[in-house]
């Protein structure tokens, strides 16, 4: 197969992965991010160091490309825009503009026919106040644009709970209340889907967050069948709504009668899916690369149940320990200061 450049915007631990990806098939790639020595760039084969709206930056990276895609979801969307002139973009920009937004997001998951929370916009004080009201002062309130791992959010558990200056709180930008749920059981599910308009469905994956950021996702995730292919059904929906081309991950509540309330997307790899480098084929990783540069989807199907668990912080100093033991696909991202809350690796268990 010849090779071609695949121009990835971003250069975090998800950049990594898909340019090692894009390597194994024979994919040289370029990465676009204002970090010099980026965790991506240490496997890719270069790196353009620049703000990811720079106009001379965007037009290296046309120039260097047959393809140009993207590792996370606020990428500037006039950005993206401007590369699709002269580069094929893939997720389409029109994913990124829906992602971007909670409410736009809300509002276009509901217009697939999906449930989701209830939600109101919060752009005064006022605003909040009313919705506060109209959810028995209860719900979480988040910031609409660039809130990611439980960052940009305030909760409401009580009436007691006042909500005096809770929108300037946040930064007087525009939010969105969202109603809590009662839930069993988060999951996740990662799907693919190529120009052809073929789809491919991972297994949903069973999460569990700490102090809003992913620990582990567990395969086989507690739900029915039935369940399970309602995933698959929601994520086709929305992946052909967008004329969807690339890995995109959804999330979602189970409720105690099996039924799935959608609460966000991800137009891109995921990390609920990293499980799939050990216990698939395929991972998703591969996935994508295949799906933006026009290659057949490879097989989903899940060969073992594994536990993958992030490596957050200090967990970074567990990994020798790891390392001991059998079944454990150990990867690090290539981060030299362990931070708290800082992604720093992953572990998979696989579970015979």
């Amino acid at each position: 197969m010849t090779a071609k450049t695949i121009g990835i915007i971003g250069g975090g631990q998800l950049g990594r992965m898909l340019a090692m990806a894009a390597a194994r098939l024979n994919f040289r790639t370029v990465i676009l991010e204002p970090q010099a020595d980026c965790p991506a760039a240490q496997v890719a084969n270069r790196q353009i160091v620049a703000a990811y709206d720079d106009a001379a930056a965007l037009a290296e990276l046309a120039s260097t490309s047959d393809i140009v895609t993207y590792e996370f979801e606020n990428v500037p969307v006039a950005a993206a825009e401007r590369l699709a002139r002269d580069v094929p973009v893939y997720p389409p920009p029109k994913a990124l503009e829906m992602a971007q937004d909670r409410l736009t997001e809300k509002r276009f998951i509901n217009g697939c026919g999906i449930p989701t929370a209830r939600f109101h916009a919060v752009d005064s004080q006022a605003d909040l106040e009313a919705a506060l009201a109209d959810f028995g002062g209860k719900g979480v309130l988040k910031t609409r644009r660039l809130g990611y791992d439980g960052k940009g959010q305030r909760v409401y558990r009580s009436p007691a709970d006042s909500a005096a200056g809770g929108y300037h709180a946040l930064g007087g930008v525009p939010l969105i209340l969202e109603s809590f749920i009662d839930f069993e059981r988060e999951v996740s599910i990662i799907a693919a889907r190529n120009a052809d308009g073929a789809v491919a469905c991972y297994d949903p994956a069973e999460n569990v967050h700490r102090n809003g950021i992913l620990h582990t996702s567990t395969l086989p995730a507690r739900i029915s069948g039935e369940t399970a292919d309602a995933a698959r059904e929601a994520a086709a929906e929305i992946l052909a709504a967008l004329d969807y081309v690339g890995v995109i991950g959804i999330e979602f509540f189970v409720s105690a009668d099996g039924s799935l309330i959608a609460n966000e997307m991800a137009p891109r790899v995921h990390n609920s899916g990293h499980w799939t480098e050990a216990a698939c084929v395929v991972s998703q990783f591969e996935q994508h690369i295949r799906a933006v540069a026009g290659l057949p989807l490879g097989s989903a199907v899940r060969h073992s149940d594994c536990v993958m668990q992030n490596l957050i912080g200090d967990d970074i100093l567990s990994v020798p320990d790891w390392l001991k033991r059998d079944g454990v696909l150990v990867h690090l991202y290539g981060k030299t200061e362990a931070r708290p809350g800082r992604k720093m690796g992953h572990i998979t268990r696989l579970v015979r």
